[in-house]
């Protein structure tokens, strides 16, 4: 709880001097008007991607952190990095416009990839107990990306509305090409979550470099299309980017599919047969949770969601002791189960307490 606490102080201070620095460029209504625009997809996005995670779900605070880190300190650093390096291609060439399209080409990828890249490396190494794995990588990158996404895109619909042309850029930016960022990033905290799923010395180096080199390489094919020719860009839409969010949707699906086998293993011994098999699948938790709600009432419909939490951080302790060396935590392993014991017996009795 500290630490969530200290992330989002921190995402507010560093937001509110990426605020002030576009309020240097915007006036007050400008300003006001980028944000909402801004912020209006952002719950969408963030409620899908949040979907992805029944079987832990992570601390709010480090979501909202996370968020705030990416809208802040990320695109904040980035933008001073890449207006730097725009300076310098437009002494080379003498042409702002195009300055820019190399800065967009050439800068921006690798420059707010590793930014976005650095957050998710201070939060990994700050919280590692609530990284498990590629779901916890990728929903955490998520997060940083539409922080982000959000702070870039505050800047650009300022720019719009000075040109009354912000109509057809909320539609492009804020609609058809949101999931851009998130999808970059995803790379980089599926690397990570491979790195903590294996954590041999040579998977703990290479395979976060590896998703960030996929996140700059997707980033760079996209600015680069966008740059140079419509056409192009359809096409890489069409050849790249869906076939790497399904790639990515196919290893979600594969790192969910573990985390449901975890469940079964380290929890076998603990629950029935029947609740087991409900714990241990997203559909079941789902079910289960929609139960409690409709025929007990929202009361119920916590404490289920409760009892699932706790139900996966047990098997989650005992998989980080067992299978990744961790320390012993009996304590707060017996906690756990405790928990979990006692959510059960009130949840009017569904399932039974094995004896």
């Amino acid at each position: 709880m500290r630490a969530g606490v200290i992330l989002l102080l921190l995402g507010f201070f560093g937001l509110l001097l990426a605020i002030g620095g576009l309020g240097l460029t915007f006036s007050d209504q400008q300003l006001a008007g980028a944000v909402a625009l801004a912020s209006l997809p952002v719950p969408v996005y963030v409620g899908l991607a949040l979907c992805i995670d029944r079987y832990e779900p992570e601390p709010p605070a480090l979501l909202f952190g996370a968020f705030l880190a990416g809208a802040s300190i990320s695109a904040l650093f980035s933008l001073l990095v890449n207006e730097q390096n725009h300076f310098y291609f437009y002494r080379i060439i003498g042409d702002h416009r195009a300055a820019s399209d190399l800065s967009a080409i050439f800068s921006a990828p690798p420059v707010e990839e590793v930014f976005k890249a650095l957050a998710l490396l201070l939060l990994y190494l700050w919280r590692s107990k609530d990284f498990d794995g590629i779901v916890d990588g990728v929903i955490y990158a998520t997060m940083i990306a539409l922080g982000f996404s959000m702070a870039e895109n505050v800047h650009y619909y300022g720019m719009a509305i000075q040109t009354q042309e912000v109509s057809q850029l909320f539609l492009l930016r804020g609609v058809f090409m949101a999931f851009t960022h998130p999808l970059f990033t995803s790379m980089t905290g599926a690397g990570l979550g491979w790195a903590i799923e294996n954590p041999q010395r040579s998977w703990r180096w290479l395979a976060p470099l590896v998703g960030l080199m996929a996140a700059v390489a997707l980033h760079f094919a996209w600015n680069l299309s966008a740059t140079v020719d419509t056409y192009l860009w359809y096409g890489t839409c069409l050849l790249i980017m869906i076939p790497s969010a399904l790639v990515l949707g196919a290893i979600l699906e594969a790192a969910l599919a573990r985390e449901g086998q975890c469940l079964r293993r380290y929890l076998r011994h603990d629950l029935p047969s029947v609740e087991l098999e409900t714990v241990s699948s997203i559909l079941g938790r789902v079910r289960f949770s929609l139960t409690a709600l409709l025929r007990q009432g929202p009361r119920d419909w916590k404490r289920s969601e409760d009892f699932l939490q706790a139900a996966s951080q047990l098997a989650f302790l005992r998989r980080g002791r067992e299978e990744r060396g961790q320390p012993a935590q009996e304590e707060e392993e017996e906690a756990l189960r405790n928990r979990m014991y006692a959510l059960q017996s009130q949840l009017s009795r569904r399932f039974a307490r094995p004896h």
